[in-house]
């Protein structure tokens, strides 16, 4: 990886994580594209650039984190089923992360789902606030977030989607799941820093910066899609990021098929 790649990637996943576009599907289809996907360096910078723009998150919604020690209780709640089917399944994630495939399906499926939300779950209060969710919508909430394990699926459309189900409005659902991004990314990046310590990969000078590059870089990209997301997301709602993953999801299938064939020529 070269700087470049590691800017273009950062950018990537300032501009996706916290959208209901799946930023590891377009980490996979970017590094794939650059041809250095199956890379060990390239696996662990796209699970630690997440820390730059997690602290987007909590820059952005400083004065919300001094809240009562219940409201942290609830994201705990609501990160556990993250935690048991991560440790469970982690093995069967990491062999999906390298399919584009699989990529490319769930961007679709999720893309026809976002075309059907607003109609299914779009009429609710405006007046509800993150503080305000219940243990049970917390817990409901980290069940959604799970299908995000899935490569494609989006972690914050799923979480955001999840809310919804239990009568959010789209603005409340969304800053929840950025509050929850914060323990369920923070977490995954230490047991995907500690699996590579563990298997005795060592990171170069050339590398540390890369990282310091690519978390700088995320963090600066992500503060503007938060807020641009926020209110794009109070008025129009998901349709738009529906059409946009269909387009995208049938796009990499196509170039997917293409270029197999000319393999096979």
């Amino acid at each position: 990886m070269n700087t470049l790649q590691a800017i273009i990637l950062a950018i990537i996943e300032g501009l996706t994580e916290f959208l209901p576009v799946s930023s590891t599907g377009h980490m996979i289809i970017a590094s794939s594209f650059f041809g250095i996907a199956q890379d060990d360096f390239t696996k662990l910078f796209t699970i630690v650039i997440q820390l730059g723009t997690i602290l987007s998150v909590v820059v952005l919604y400083f004065k919300r984190f001094f809240q009562t020690v219940d409201f942290y209780f609830k994201l705990f709640v609501a990160f556990i089923p993250a935690v048991v089917l991560g440790l469970l399944l982690s093995d069967f994630i990491d062999s999906l992360l390298e399919n584009p495939i699989t990529v490319a399906v769930s961007l679709v499926l999720g893309g026809v789902l976002l075309l059907k939300v607003d109609d299914w779950f779009g009429n609710t209060p405006k007046e509800d606030v993150p503080e305000t969710i219940s243990y049970p919508t917390a817990f409901k909430i980290g069940l959604f977030q799970c299908l995000a394990m899935i490569p494609g699926v989006s972690r914050s459309g799923a979480s955001i989607v999840g809310g919804m189900t239990q009568k959010l409005s789209r603005t409340t659902a969304a800053e929840f799941s950025f509050f929850l991004a914060i323990p369920t990314m923070f977490g995954a990046t230490v047991k995907k820093s500690y699996d590579f310590y563990k298997d005795g990969f060592v990171l170069t000078n050339e590398q540390i910066n890369l990282l310091i590059i690519g978390n700088v870089v995320g963090f600066i990209v992500a503060m503007i899609a938060i807020k641009s997301f926020i209110g794009y997301l109070s008025k129009h709602g998901f349709k738009m990021f529906g059409y946009y993953r269909i387009i995208a999801g049938i796009a990499v299938l196509l170039i997917h098929f293409f270029v197999q064939k000319l393999t096979v020529i």
